[in-house]
């Protein structure tokens, strides 16, 4: 099994696995992972752990882990009148929240991204810092930019690799025993639109573009190439206690079409979700299904449960598992799930 995996990634093209950042099932209630735009924009500092095992029974499958902190600065808050503050028994998050809400107080944000993706015999390490602004642009409305700047460091140890039939002297994976590393710097920059009930967002990562060798000959192609993100949502209710929220993303990174993505999200009060997602690509496709629970004011998970829908790999395994830990600190408002959709 392993070597059928090395095998995938290495005759499909080793810079598939790295052009491509690294999945995410749940990025639907952390979008900041693919947007820098969201830096600081809500009213706590928002701190995220997430493990992914991606094509669980597969030996040397993707498994990625990331830590993700971001925090408001200089943000004026929205308790000034009386509707502004949660009644007990009330939906916090119902239609009396969208009818009073108004747009944040212009403020900045600063965060971090700490992650790690393992793929066979691969490993990336990437550490971000993100900075964005906000400012209503309507009583109702804010837009914010956002910016990351950071490195990778992508290393192969070749010493570990099983070779059977692959050529031990392929120059794109280095042909020196031993752990090879390769590092470049990561550039990334995004838009957001949102109000209390929709979203839209605009984000291109890797900016700066690398290549697909470990050794000095430059023939070979794309390793980090741009990856464009183009996202948005709407919130509707079903009831006042129960609200939906679907949601679309298209992905492209060069030279793979474009990966569509439709989702779907459904909350009671602001205690308990369900989401459901659907992933359409000629390599990576699979459909998800999805749950959350914000216990307290102060912490919240979630979990995925991810099913391969592509040919190539359903074979050997279907499941995907991911959890996300939530923890919301320097909460004063005492807010169990975000202010700006969700």
């Amino acid at each position: 099994m392993k070597s059928f995996l090395f095998i995938f990634f290495i005759g499909f093209g080793i810079k598939s696995i790295a052009q491509q950042k690294p999945y995410y099932t749940q990025y639907i209630i952390n979008n900041y992972i693919l947007n820098p735009a969201l830096t600081g924009i809500e009213n706590y500092t928002d701190v995220k752990l997430s493990y992914r095992n991606q094509w669980a029974g597969i030996q040397g499958a993707p498994v990625t882990a990331y830590l993700s902190v971001q925090s408001p600065i200089g943000k004026k808050d929205y308790r000034t009148t009386a509707t502004s503050f949660e009644v007990p028994g009330e939906n916090p998050r119902g239609k009396s929240f969208v009818d009073n809400y108004t747009a944040a107080e212009p403020h900045h944000g600063v965060g971090l991204i700490i992650m790690n993706d393992k793929t066979g015999y691969i490993n990336r390490f990437s550490a971000y810092a993100t900075y964005a602004y906000h400012k209503g642009i309507s009583s109702r409305t804010t837009l914010a930019a956002g910016f990351l700047g950071g490195i990778s460091n992508v290393s192969l140890d070749r010493s570990k690799i099983v070779w059977g039939n692959l050529d031990p002297n392929d120059p794109a994976i280095g042909i020196d025993n031993g752990e090879i590393k390769k590092v470049k710097p990561e550039i990334g920059a995004g838009l957001w639109l949102y109000s209390a009930d929709y979203f839209a967002g605009l984000s291109v990562l890797n900016i700066i573009p690398g290549k697909a060798h470990f050794v000095t000959d430059k023939i070979y192609g794309d390793y980090f190439a741009p990856q464009f993100i183009a996202t948005a949502g709407y919130r509707f209710f079903l009831s006042d206690d129960v609200t939906a929220l679907p949601s679309l993303m298209f992905q492209f990174v060069k030279p793979f079409p474009v990966q569509v993505h439709l989702n779907v999200k459904v909350q009671y009060l602001d205690k308990l979700w369900v989401g459901a997602s659907y992933r359409y690509s000629d390599e990576f496709g699979g459909f998800a299904a999805m749950a959350g629970l914000n216990v307290s004011n102060t912490f919240n998970l979630g979990y995925a449960y991810d099913v391969s829908t592509t040919s190539r790999l359903r074979t050997y395994t279907k499941n995907t598992h991911e959890i996300i830990l939530g923890f919301l600190l320097n909460n004063k408002y005492g807010d169990s799930c975000p202010r700006n959709v969700w």
